[in-house]
């Protein structure tokens, strides 16, 4: 009995990567007033962006002492907050940003075992 065993296609995973780096991201970032952690979370988020998600993000700064109602419907309790809206799913984080692997796995971009590898490989 003869069985043909046929090579893995990896066009759909080929395909689906492609994907990944064309999607758009939608983030808001909570902070309260104008204070040394907000305008560092502001610069965090920008660099970021800017570094790992070149042109393909959407980043809306909202500051609850000015808009307080915002803050409650998305259920903000502790400032700066960013929300990855999309894609899905829906993330949190809390902080600065100042963590770039946090930053990174908080928004899907890396997993915690493709930051430790990259890690290993600068030692």
């Amino acid at each position: 009995m003869h069985i043909k065993i046929k090579a893995a296609d990896s066009a759909p995973l080929e395909h689906a990567a492609a994907l990944r780096k064309q999607e758009k991201f939608v983030l808001r970032l909570y902070i309260t007033g104008m204070t040394p952690k907000s305008a560092r979370a502001i610069t965090n988020v920008k660099n970021l962006c800017t570094q790992h998600l070149k042109g393909r993000y959407k980043l809306k700064v909202i500051d609850i002492c000015q808009q307080p109602v915002l803050a409650r419907g998305e259920q903000i309790i502790a400032t700066p907050t960013l929300i990855k809206e999309l894609p899905l799913p829906l993330r949190k984080l809390v902080g600065d940003m100042s963590d770039t692997a946090q930053f990174l796995i908080g928004i899907d971009l890396q997993t915690e075992n493709t930051c430790v590898r990259s890690n290993e490989d600068t030692i």
